[in-house]
C-alpha cells in the first residue's frame, strides 16, 4: 500500500498538478487556453468553457488544502479570477457556457451543469482560503439555480435557462443527447456540488434541496433492477434512453455516500451505502473489459465502443475502493488496483505530459484527441489521486 501510495502522489505532484500551470495558461489574453493537442500545440479558437475553468478552481483549490503550497495557491486564485470577472454574468448572474479568447460570451446560456461546477469550485476555494466573496458567488448561484430551474411538481432541476434564466426549447448538453428536461449527469454533479457548498453553509435550504437530490437519485434515477443509472428524463422521471454508463455508475456510487454523509443522517447513509455497493457491483459484474478497464458507453445491444477514457477508469479507481471499505470484498480493491495499473501504463503520457484522454482497446492512445479543451480538465484524474492518497492513508 505505502508503493501504490507513493505511486499516486508522484504522479499527482509531479505530472498533472505542475503540467497545468507550465501549459494552459494564456498570459496575452488571461485565463487558459481553450484548447491544447496532445503534442502541446495551442488552440486558441477551441472555446473557453465554464467547465474547464472551474474544475481547474477547484483542482488547484484542493491541492492547496492538501499540500498548502503558494503555486498551488496562485493557479486556484488565477481561475477564481477568470470565472467570477470573465464567466460571470454581472447583469443576470450565473456564468456563461463558453467565451472566446478575449473573454467575450460565445454561448450565454446558464447550463445547470456549469452553474454547479462553479459552486463545487468557488465553495472549494472558499474552503482553501476563506475569502468572503468566494462563498457569497457559491450562494448566489444556489439561489438562482432554484429558483429558475427547481420542479416544484416532480422535484429535480431542468437542465438549462437562458441568459436571462427564462425557459429554453433545447436543453442539450452536447448534441449527442437526446433532447430531455432533466438528466442524471447534470443532477449527478449538482448533487456534488450542493455538497460541496454544505461542508461550509450549514443552510437549512441548502440541506433540504441537498437532500432531495439524493433522494432524486435512489428513487428515479438508479434503477432497482439493474443498479445502474438511468440517464436521461422528462419532467415526471419517465427515462427517454435505454443506455447505460459505466463511468458514471461507478462515480456516482461514491459520490452518493459523500452526499449522504453531509447530512448527519445514520438511516440514509445506510441507504446510499447499500445502493453504492450495489452499483459497483453492477460496474464489476457487466462494466469491465477484460483487463479490467471500464467501457465508456453500452447500450441495449452490447457494448458501443471500446475506447477508454480518461476520467471513467480514474472514477472507477474511487468507486471500487470505495466499494471495499464499505464490503471488504476483496475483488473490489483488486479492480481498483487494476485500474490503477491501466492509468499508469496506457494513459500517462511519458513524452508530452499529462493523460492520454481516449486510449484503444489494444492499449495505443488517441493522439489526436486533445489533452485540454471544454471538457478534458485536471478535475477527475487529479481528484481520484487526491481520493485514494486519502482513502490509502
Amino acid at each position: 500500500m505505502n508503493d501504490l501510495r507513493e505511486r499516486i502522489e508522484r504522479e499527482l505532484r509531479g505530472n498533472l498538478l505542475p503540467f497545468w500551470i507550465e501549459h494552459t495558461r494564456d498570459e496575452e489574453n488571461g485565463g487558459f487556453y481553450g484548447g491544447l493537442s496532445n503534442d502541446l500545440i495551442v488552440d486558441n479558437d477551441q472555446p473557453r468553457s465554464a467547465v474547464l475553468c472551474a474544475r481547474i478552481l477547484w483542482t488547484y483549490s484542493s491541492a492547496y488544502r492538501a499540500y498548502g503550497e503558494a503555486w498551488q495557491l496562485d493557479m486556484a486564485r488565477r481561475a477564481y479570477d477568470y470565472l467570477t470577472q470573465k464567466f460571470w454574468d454581472q447583469q443576470y448572474g450565473g456564468v456563461y457556457w463558453t467565451l472566446d479568447r478575449q473573454g467575450c460570451p460565445i454561448s450565454d446560456r446558464k447550463h445547470i451543469y456549469a452553474q454547479a461546477f462553479a459552486i463545487y469550485g468557488l465553495a472549494e476555494f472558499y474552503r482553501a482560503t476563506g475569502e468572503p466573496q468566494s462563498l457569497w458567488l457559491a450562494q448566489d448561484l444556489f439561489h438562482l439555480i432554484e429558483r429558475h430551474s427547481f420542479d416544484p411538481l416532480h422535484g429535480g432541476n431542468l437542465e438549462c435557462c437562458s441568459r436571462e434564466w427564462g425557459t429554453l426549447a433545447d436543453m442539450r448538453l452536447s448534441e449527442r443527447e437526446p433532447n430531455a428536461r432533466k438528466s442524471m449527469n447534470t443532477l449527478l454533479h449538482l448533487m456534488e456540488a450542493y455538497t460541496n457548498l454544505l461542508r461550509v453553509w450549514p443552510d437549512g435550504e441548502l440541506r433540504t434541496k441537498q437532500r432531495g437530490l439524493i433522494e432524486n437519485f435512489l428513487q428515479h434515477i438508479i434503477d432497482p433492477q439493474t443498479h445502474h443509472f438511468k440517464l436521461f428524463f422528462d419532467d415526471a422521471w419517465q427515462s427517454l434512453s435505454d443506455h447505460l454508463s459505466p463511468g458514471h455508475d461507478i462515480e456516482g456510487s461514491w459520490l452518493i455516500v459523500e452526499a449522504a454523509e453531509v447530512q448527519g443522517d445514520e438511516q440514509l447513509l445506510a441507504r446510499a451505502q447499500a445502493v453504492s455497493v450495489q452499483m459497483a457491483t453492477a460496474v464489476y459484474q457487466d462494466g469491465l473489459d477484460s483487463d479490467g478497464a471500464i467501457f465508456n458507453e453500452v447500450t441495449a445491444h452490447g457494448v458501443e465502443s471500446t475506447d477508454r477514457h480518461w476520467w471513467v477508469q480514474a472514477e472507477g479507481m474511487v468507486g471500487f475502493i470505495n466499494a471495499y471499505q464499505l464490503s471488504r470484498r476483496a475483488e473490489f480493491a483488486q479492480a481498483a488496483d487494476r485500474l490503477w495499473q491501466i492509468c499508469e501504463t496506457q494513459f500517462v503520457d511519458r513524452q508530452y505530459g499529462e493523460w492520454f484522454k481516449i486510449v484503444r482497446r489494444d492499449g495505443t492512445p488517441d493522439i489526436d484527441h486533445l489533452k485540454v479543451g471544454p471538457w478534458e480538465c485536471p478535475y477527475h484524474h487529479s481528484r481520484a489521486c487526491l481520493e485514494m492518497l486519502h482513502r490509502l492513508a
